[in-house]
């Protein structure tokens, strides 16, 4: 031991200070951890004070008032100096063995009592869970470990159930206890009229920071203390009883389920509260699917926080790597604790991946999990007196083993839905409030109708992202800007696997085809933007276009201008990347593709070169695959299930090779032929070229004269020739001269046969 100044020793094997009474007691237990040494040392470590709690005598402090005495936690100076405590820090202290809630106070000297003493005034004492003459830790509150107070939660401990609840009992709360800091779980006091009522904290909602989200995310295993403001809001609950019964509160962070919520929380309810005449009931349990990011599993949690009773989460990949080598007795004693702790929750997180169907794919080990969860299931069942719920959560709900889908075990299924425009902009308005923005209600309104396919997590990201946006412009509060910015970064999750890049091409970067242009919005954008003109109408919008026509025709283009253009969701499919030499796997991408297309709905599924796809049935060219394929897409394209807001856009060179069925309404409803440009339509192609190309005595006019029969890829190639003949005489050029036009039109010739234009003649003769 080597000696520091006063009356302090410092160990020098684990730099703890103690008192030179508490030497030896120190040396038996110097080799432990703080938390596993005698509870009765008392010492310093890691600038964290273990002490022995005592009362305050009632010496006066000037310029302080009793409530505010009350606040504060009184420590030896040369304890304050060791733990590096400023006067009127806040400190966290805290019972050595965990019981009850810390108590968040400032610290402030003395010299009372022994030099590890930590002192409380009375009143302190006896409005709080501490105990005199145990030993508590005293440690400097971590600001990362805080958070504001937007609305407290309070249960009354002592007054009369006739006690009215009125704003002057919130006021005198908010006045009290302005500026402090609390935890759930703590006791708060106030005097009213004559009378000291005490209530326990229950529930603290924060107050959401986008920018910290991620900080706040890698604290979930800590204790949280919050900053109370004037803003904070106080709700005062008579009983235990009222404040179960209340469910808004916990659900705060749901937007747009309100009847799903209801649905779940009337069957729950139920069984946690069975009475005789409730002892048929048979739905227990509940499977809540849905794509993922819809909000299951946080739905699922908080409906389970609301009830107040015990809750119990499975997880499949905790069983296997926590508990490999038993997993079956484990689920039997989670199962078993649920029974004797009832009434339970039994959270069952993606019951896909735990209870997958039973076939030859999976291991015996698997199969037995299966069949102890359907045991511990039909336990419950049978249990007439059992007060369990189960709710089980999957993105697919198809991979569960059929057992569990029958009356008495996982009976009710209720999917949670990809959010509407209007459930966006509730999310949205929610995930907002109390964040500083300057959004009106028809920027909520603009953003929510462009968010197509965003579910609750996405809206979480583009908000997120809207947020560092801000952030990087020294922003004071969130602007629309932010958020249309951030929506060129953020895109549905559920496209992630099928995104594509698309370019930014938009109507003006195509020549002519006006009456395509037109077709295209009448399928698409007029949906969307004049619905109430069709239902007026009795009309249901048109769902697929089919364009054919010559290569080089820009009918590829047209189909990325309509994305851009349009801001849906585009899918793009080549017909030969859904070949599969697997028997049924051709079958299962095609059904996965319209999948994808309708959960990111509205969207548009373009099939470039759809001939590969839905040649002919039973011509020479198509094999057995081909026909299951195209039967496939039949059934996608007008089957039991409905597309919905998806538009179908297909492009082929060779209209005459497609099967019959898929060009009748309702299906591929407009044909368009796109055929070689006209004289003004080229005439558009060479403006919009040449006013990108430094040109010198070149007539647009003589061009188009000569590229007669020229498709419009071959006239954007006569302009990349030109300007590669005019690099080959000098790669100083600045500009390019009719000569090279002159040039590369000798090279580049006009492609497209006779006997296709004829083809083309003839298919749209048969058709009219």
């Amino acid at each position: 031991m080597s000696k520091k100044p006063s009356s302090w020793y410092q160990c020098e094997k684990c730099s703890s200070f103690m008192l030179k009474k508490d030497t030896q007691n120190h040396n038996d237990f110097c080799h432990l951890e703080p938390s596993k040494r005698n509870p009765k040392s008392t010492f310093i470590h890691n600038q964290v004070l273990h002490g022995t709690l005592d009362l305050k005598s009632n010496e006066e402090i000037k310029n302080l008032s009793a409530r505010e005495k009350d606040g504060l936690v009184f420590l030896s100076q040369e304890a304050m100096q060791l733990c590096d405590f400023s006067i009127g820090d806040f400190v966290i202290v805290d019972h050595i063995d965990k019981t009850g809630a810390p108590l968040v106070q400032k610290v402030w000297p003395t010299n009372e009592k022994s030099l590890v003493s930590i002192l409380v005034t009375k009143n302190c004492l006896e409005n709080s869970n501490f105990t005199q003459n145990d030993i508590y830790a005293v440690q400097k509150l971590a600001l990362h470990n805080t958070a504001e107070a937007l609305e407290i939660s309070l249960v009354i401990l002592n007054g009369p159930k006739s006690l009215e609840i009125s704003s002057e009992l919130n006021n005198r709360l908010s006045k009290s206890y302005e500026g402090k800091y609390l935890t759930e779980g703590n006791i708060v006091y106030v005097m009213f009229y004559g009378t000291i009522l005490k209530f326990e904290v229950k529930l603290i909602e924060k107050k959401i920071v986008l920018t910290k989200c991620l900080e706040n995310l890698s604290l979930h295993n800590k204790r949280t203390y919050y900053s109370t403001t004037p803003h904070t809001k106080y709700k005062i609950f008579n009983s235990q009883e009222s404040y179960n019964n209340q469910s808004k509160t916990v659900l705060f962070n749901i937007a747009g389920l309100d009847s799903e919520i209801d649905e779940i929380q009337e069957m729950l309810n139920a069984t946690l509260k069975k009475s005789k005449t409730s002892q048929f009931l048979q739905s227990n349990s509940v499977v809540l699917y849905g794509n993922s990011g819809t909000g299951k599993t946080t739905l699922a949690k908080m409906l389970a926080q609301q009830s107040r009773a015990n809750v119990i989460e499975i997880y499949a990949p905790d069983l296997y790597s926590k508990h490999s080598n038993n997993p079956e007795e484990v689920i039997k004693e989670l199962f078993q604790n649920s029974t004797n702790n009832s009434p339970s929750v039994i959270i069952i997180d993606e019951i896909d991946i735990l209870c997958p169907t039973r076939n030859g794919r999976i291991t015996d080990s698997e199969k037995r999990i299966v069949s102890t969860v359907l045991t511990c299931i039909d336990e419950l069942a049978t249990n007439k007196n059992s007060k369990v719920f189960i709710i089980a959560t999957t993105n697919k709900i198809d991979n569960i083993d059929p057992a569990f889908r029958r009356c008495g075990r996982l009976d009710r299924e209720i999917e949670i839905p990809t959010p509407n425009p209007k459930s966006r902009k509730l999310i949205l308005q929610k995930l907002f409030t109390n964040v500083p923005q300057n959004i009106s209600d028809t920027d909520y309104q603009e953003i929510s109708m462009t968010t197509h396919g965003f579910v609750g997590a996405d809206l979480v990201s583009l908000c997120a992202q809207a947020s560092l946006i801000n952030s990087r412009r020294n922003g004071d509060k969130i602007e629309l800007s932010d958020l249309k910015l951030a929506l060129r970064k953020v895109r549905p999750s559920a496209m992630r696997e099928v995104q594509i890049e698309i370019p930014n091409v938009k109507w003006t970067d195509i020549g002519g085809q006006e009456n395509l242009k037109l077709i295209l919005r009448q399928a698409v954008e007029w949906p969307l933007k004049y619905a109430d003109s069709f239902v007026r109408l009795g009309v249901t919008p048109p769902k697929g276009v089919l364009m054919f026509g010559p290569p080089g025709c820009s009918k590829t283009m047209i189909a990325k201008a309509l994305a851009t253009e349009s801001e849906l969701n585009f899918l793009s499919i080549k017909g030969p990347e859904l070949f599969s030499k697997w028997v049924g796997e051709s079958e299962k991408a095609i059904r996965e593709v319209f999948r994808k297309a309708r959960q990111v709905a509205p969207s548009i599924v373009f099939f470039d070169e759809i001939d590969a796809l839905g040649s002919e049935r039973s011509s020479g060219s198509s094999t057995s695959v081909q026909e299951r394929v195209l039967a496939q897409l039949l059934t996608e394209l007008d089957g039991v299930t409905p597309l919905g807001d998806v538009t179908i856009l297909a492009a082929t060179n060779r209209p005459d090779k497609i099967d019959k069925a898929l060009l009748r309404p309702g299906r591929l409803d407009r044909i368009v032929y796109v055929p070689l440009p006209d004289d003004s339509t080229r005439r558009d192609i060479f403006r919009i070229k040449l006013t990108k190309m430094p040109t010198q005595n070149v007539s647009i006019d003589d061009l188009v004269l000569k590229t007669t029969g020229y498709s419009g890829a071959e006239v954007n190639a006569v302009c990349h020739e030109a300007a590669m003949m005019a690099l080959e005489e000098d790669l100083q050029s600045t500009f390019i001269e009719a000569r090279h036009f002159d040039k590369a039109l000798k090279m580049v010739t006009p492609r497209t046969p006779e006997s296709l234009i004829k083809l083309y003649e003839d298919y749209i003769n048969v058709k009219i």
